[in-house]
């Protein structure tokens, strides 16, 4: 018995060299670095007295940065456009570097909107959110009678 390898690309379309054309448009670097959604990781913890919102976003300035607090909605959001004029060379191909995100948050009753502060160092946009007093942890030990 013979094996044959089975293509699937080439048999599952009428026109030949169709799916060539597509395969080589989208698998140039414009498309494919495009194509992908990069939005950055996030770590949220909690401690006694606040919440921390962590964003990883290296090679951004903290001007870049947009923080908005809508009712119970914290949105943090990005728009970085960079272009590179240099008119003494030619060019056959010129990229430009576009890049975006947006994260919203809906902040707990027991967030006290008054008290948010952010910093970014080293790449990490950091925010604290203070809780509201009645909303912090009461521990005490009660007597057994």
């Amino acid at each position: 018995m013979t094996l044959v390898k089975f293509n699937n690309k080439r048999n599952n379309t009428l026109l030949p060299g169709v799916n060539d054309v597509f395969e080589s448009i989208f698998s140039d670097t414009f498309f494919s670095d495009r194509m992908i959604t990069r939005v950055p990781a996030v770590n949220i913890s909690e401690s006694e007295n606040s919440y921390q919102v962590e964003l990883a976003a290296p090679g951004l300035k903290k001007d870049d940065f947009k923080l908005n607090l809508e009712r119970n909605q914290l949105t943090i959001s990005v728009e970085q456009q960079s272009e590179q004029n240099d008119s003494q060379k030619s060019y056959n191909k010129r990229e430009y570097s576009y890049s975006s995100f947006v994260r919203s948050f809906t902040l707990p009753d027991s967030a006290d909107h008054s008290q948010i502060d952010a910093s970014y160092t080293d790449g990490i946009l950091r925010i604290d959110i203070a809780k509201r007093e009645e909303a912090k942890a009461v521990r005490r030990q009660i007597e057994i009678k």
